[in-house]
């Protein structure tokens, strides 16, 4: 994706997820509910009740079926957009974002606003029974502002899964395009600042099947490393890859709602094709004969 970086050198804050890394831990979810349950951080955040709210989100995502399943995590907070909705929303300041990139929830001009909770087209603005309050995860600024390098959700992740980035937009841009981030729901148009890395893992279709071949004695074999190949007419694009020791290959990537699948297979220097098939959403193909 395009990222439109703004003007001078001053840093601004963005988040970055790699969905390949997260292994739903829940230590994001879990640190930042340590940080503001029963705590308030006058001018930044009123104190998170300690059930029911929760700022930061672990989404999960299944595809496949049988002994072919994949399964990815999406953790998802509040997107720090640009051009976001819930600060036209409020104009009197009760949401608004600060110089360095954080979209902040004054805590006492949004009291008794549950009218913004709506305002945020992804979900992540979450009501506060409690203190009456909307809320959402403002990138820990209280902690930023003491000189942290990241917020705590960054830090408490084990597999470095979130990074927290103080960069100038120009230099951002360039990370975006180097490691081709995405963001979700791109069409929103809000310009979001936590961007994702391998979210195609999780958003993509998925074709999945086993290969073997009959042997002398009329018993299956599974056959490995062989290599397979997809073409989709979709797109007319062909992908390949190769089967593991059990025979098993899967193909991700596939973004078209529905289309034709051909499934062709190359060993020792004979091919194949074993399968073709109607697709909506993602195709298990069982064991094919090769």
């Amino acid at each position: 994706m395009e990222f439109k970086s703004g003007e001078g050198s001053v840093n601004t804050w963005a988040l970055v997820v790699d969905v390949s890394l997260c292994i739903n831990c829940r230590n994001c979810v879990l640190a930042t509910k340590d940080e503001y349950t029963g705590n308030a951080f006058p001018g930044y955040s009123a104190s998170h009740p300690p059930e029911g709210l929760e700022t930061i989100r672990i989404e999960r995502h299944v595809r496949g079926e049988g002994a072919l399943v994949d399964v990815t995590y999406i953790p998802k907070t509040c997107n720090h957009c640009d051009n976001a909705p819930c600060i036209k929303a409020a104009p009197d300041g009760a949401i608004y974002k600060r110089p360095d990139g954080v979209v902040m929830i004054d805590p006492v001009k949004s009291h008794g606003r549950r009218d913004l909770v709506r305002t945020c087209p992804y979900g992540m603005i979450e009501w506060n029974e409690q203190e009456q309050v909307p809320q959402n995860w403002n990138f820990d600024a209280h902690l930023l502002d003491a000189g942290w390098k990241e917020p705590r959700c960054a830090q408490a992740c084990p597999t470095k899964a979130i990074r927290g980035f103080n960069v100038p937009d120009a230099q951002l841009a360039e990370m975006v395009e180097k490691e081709r981030l995405s963001v979700i729901h791109p069409e929103f148009g809000t310009r979001p600042r936590v961007f994702y890395k391998n979210l195609d893992d999780a958003l993509s279709h998925l074709v999945t099947g086993n290969v073997c071949e009959e042997r002398e004695d009329g018993q299956l074999r599974n056959l490995e490393d062989a290599e397979v190949i997809l073409r989709d007419a979709a797109d007319a694009s062909e992908r390949t890859t190769r089967t593991d020791p059990f025979g098993d290959f899967r193909f991700s990537g596939l973004t078209a709602p529905s289309s034709q699948v051909e499934i062709r297979v190359r060993k020792d220097g004979t091919e194949k094709v074993i399968a073709t098939r109607d697709r909506t959403g993602n195709l298990s193909l069982g064991t094919l004969l090769f």
